[in-house]
């Protein structure tokens, strides 16, 4: 990437964010623009891939990872029931092109992006 990313921003302490959780690979922050009442973001630390097709490619593993802080964090932050979204390219509303899931839970609906 040409350009630091605003989640390697966060990362590096540049921009203000609570971290509110971490792995070795990892970490995660609150939603600045909640869908949900629980809109949390799921993010490498490295700036590797722009999107999840590219992160299950070059690391399978570490999309694992993600995937399990997501269900740690729905685990800690709701009733461990949680939806996971990656947007991946601009007509699918990704406007970060550094890879990061979106879990969203407390009482989604079927059919509903969010609250």
């Amino acid at each position: 990437m040409s350009e630091s990313s605003i989640f390697t921003r966060i990362l590096a302490g540049e921009v203000p964010s609570e971290i509110i959780a971490e792995t070795e690979n990892a970490f995660a922050i609150r939603d600045i623009h909640p869908q949900a009442p629980v809109h949390l973001l799921v993010i490498p630390k490295s700036d590797e891939y722009r999107n999840v097709v590219e992160l299950a490619a070059g690391d399978p593993d570490l999309l694992g990872e993600l995937v399990g802080l997501a269900n740690s964090l729905a685990a800690e932050h709701a009733d461990g029931d949680f939806r996971l979204i990656f947007n991946t390219g601009p007509n699918a509303g990704q406007t970060v092109f550094h890879v990061h899931a979106h879990v969203l839970a407390g009482g989604l609906k079927e059919k509903t992006l969010g609250a």
